[in-house]
């Protein structure tokens, strides 16, 4: 599976955003040979479980320019640098609190000449800057998660959702999101690939929590 799996379900991309999405798999290839930034079973389907279920956002939320969102617990790039190919004039921070992660986020987006990433090495909770939305791809238990957001949030609203958080989660979300105002997205309606049958984009206004 390669750019060919990802054009199949994304069909308007430019021919750079094509070349930009077939040089990630030998950067990850390279990289995933110095750090473990892959599980190395997952390289074979980089494509799909990683570039793909990143997309899976993009099929919930078309950013409009300009947005301002904030990729937490980004680890090697994901969502953060699959989102940035396919939207080049909205503006993506990625951050990470392990270093060499955030040397391979620099660095893939460098080499594929990526002009709207900034990567920082830190915690979320002690960033002080504003985002309209932010994305994460199932770092920790929502309830925790939401608790780094204070103060994170955009006044002005310009997106067709209201700004707030756009997660990746698997399995059976029942419990942990009980007490919190979601709308649950399946990744099976967008994406007829075995894998995103339990694969879910939850989404979660800002209105609704303390921000």
């Amino acid at each position: 599976m390669s750019v060919e799996l990802l054009e199949k379900y994304f069909p308007n991309l430019s021919e750079n955003q094509k070349k930009q999405f077939a040089q990630l798999e030998e950067l990850y290839e390279e990289w995933n040979e110095k750090i473990n930034v892959i599980s190395r079973k997952d390289m074979d389907s980089l494509y799909e479980k990683h570039i793909l279920h990143s997309l899976g956002i993009a099929k919930v939320m078309e950013f409009e320019p300009r947005t301002k969102v904030l990729d937490i617990g980004t680890g090697g790039g994901f969502p953060g640098i699959p989102l940035a190919i396919l939207f080049p004039e909205v503006h993506f921070t990625l951050i990470d609190s392990i270093g060499k992660k955030i040397t391979v986020v620099k660095e893939v987006s460098e080499t594929i000449g990526l002009q709207n990433v900034t990567a920082i090495h830190g915690r979320a909770e002690e960033l002080k800057r504003k985002f309209h939305f932010v994305v994460s791809r199932a770092v920790t238990q929502m309830p925790l998660f939401l608790s780094w957001l204070k103060g994170k949030f955009e006044k002005d609203q310009f997106n067709r959702k209201h700004n707030g958080v756009l997660y990746l989660k698997g399995g059976d979300l029942t419990e942990e999101l009980s007490s919190l105002k979601t709308e649950l997205f399946p990744l099976q309606n967008y994406f007829e690939n075995e894998f995103f049958e339990t694969k879910k984009v939850v989404y979660l206004s800002s209105e609704n929590f303390s921000s």
